[in-house]
């Protein structure tokens, strides 16, 4: 068998996505009153399925019944990456992914996810609920995709298995795991350490064998992943705030009724704040029982000396007028916040 017969990947995420299709037809009957199917690699308990879970119970409520959501959670239908695909092929009705798989394919979602681009959890949260989140929706269209709403995905700090970080020189070549993103790479080597992009589930058992010295996270993701045990220097530079999205198949989408259109984002958009408090609950929780736990937690002596570094890495990211644009519009609600406090 020559290599050009082998299946392609796209032939295998179709044949897929036909599947899941079918599986859903044959036991609903037809796609007008099958329940949407929705995906998530989170566990089932994780604030953003609660929250799309939320969604279906307001839809049914709405309806009747007649729209529901079935979600598969824990990634059980694959990684993000293969998810994506499969909702812009319409195998996938809805999908909770994270934005850095998005970032190749769409440069609009490379601005909420730019280093110190928000200086807290409300500049990003009124930025994103305002024209800004809604044109980074709008921009997915193209993709066969549509955005429902944004969801928090916490204020990401570095940790690591030998000290504080306090300047961007206490990084001088460390190995710190990142997201396979091109923007994320280009940061932590603009920080002055080694980029090693690996999957979430690889990052333990690295700490513990010294392949790589630290990672970036939140407090949730710090803690469920037990990487506290292995990386105890906690450094809060916040130096990112990237959103997780909801999204729908555009081919979905285009099926339902204006109306059923409109109840679908509504609910999507009422889900947000109940996304929001479940998660606010979770990063206290997680961050009471590290600090107890006896991480050490720092913060940085001086975050211009991290944001200077990254001037380069917005400039290598952000070349669009569209883009810089938005990133004005985000910078400028950040100084009304900064002036009414």
């Amino acid at each position: 068998m020559t290599v050009s017969s082998y299946p392609s990947r796209r032939r295998v995420l179709q044949t897929g996505a036909m599947g899941l299709a079918g599986l859903s037809l044959g036991a609903c009957g037809n796609a007008g009153s099958r329940p949407l199917l929705s995906s998530d690699t989170h566990p089932s308990d994780y604030p953003t399925v609660q929250a799309v879970r939320y969604m279906g119970d307001l839809l049914r409520e709405e309806t009747g019944g007649r729209l529901d959501i079935r979600i598969y959670a824990g990634g059980q239908l694959g990684s993000e990456r293969d998810t994506l695909e499969i909702t812009s092929f319409g195998g996938l009705d809805l999908n909770r992914v994270n934005l850095a798989p998005m970032n190749a394919i769409e440069p609009m979602t490379l601005i909420p996810s730019l280093p110190f681009l928000f200086s807290s959890t409300e500049h990003m949260r009124q930025s994103l609920d305002g024209p800004v989140g809604d044109a980074i929706l709008q921009s997915l269209v193209p993709h066969n995709l549509v955005g429902l709403c944004f969801y928090d995905s916490g204020e990401r700090s570095f940790y690591n298995t030998r000290q504080p970080i306090r300047t961007p020189e206490d990084m001088e070549g460390m190995k710190i795991r990142v997201q396979n993103s091109d923007l994320y790479v280009s940061m932590i080597r603009a920080l002055g350490a080694d980029a090693t992009p690996m999957s979430l589930g690889e990052v333990y058992q690295s700490l513990v064998q010294g392949v790589i010295d630290g990672a970036e996270n939140n407090w949730p993701s710090y803690e469920t992943g037990r990487h506290f045990e292995a990386a105890p220097y906690y450094s809060l530079t916040r130096h990112v705030m990237a959103p997780e999205v909801l999204v729908m198949s555009l081919s979905r989408w285009n099926k339902l009724s204006e109306a059923d259109q409109e109840l679908v984002v509504n609910a999507a958009k009422e889900s947000v704040p109940f996304m929001r408090s479940l998660w606010d609950e979770r990063v206290e929780g997680a961050k009471t029982r590290l600090l107890a736990a006896g991480i050490e937690a720092n913060e940085v002596d001086d975050l211009s000396a991290f944001q200077q570094r990254m001037e380069p890495v917005w400039d290598q990211f952000i070349t669009s007028s569209q883009q810089q644009a938005l990133v004005e519009q985000v910078q400028q609600i950040g100084r009304d916040l900064e002036t009414r406090s």
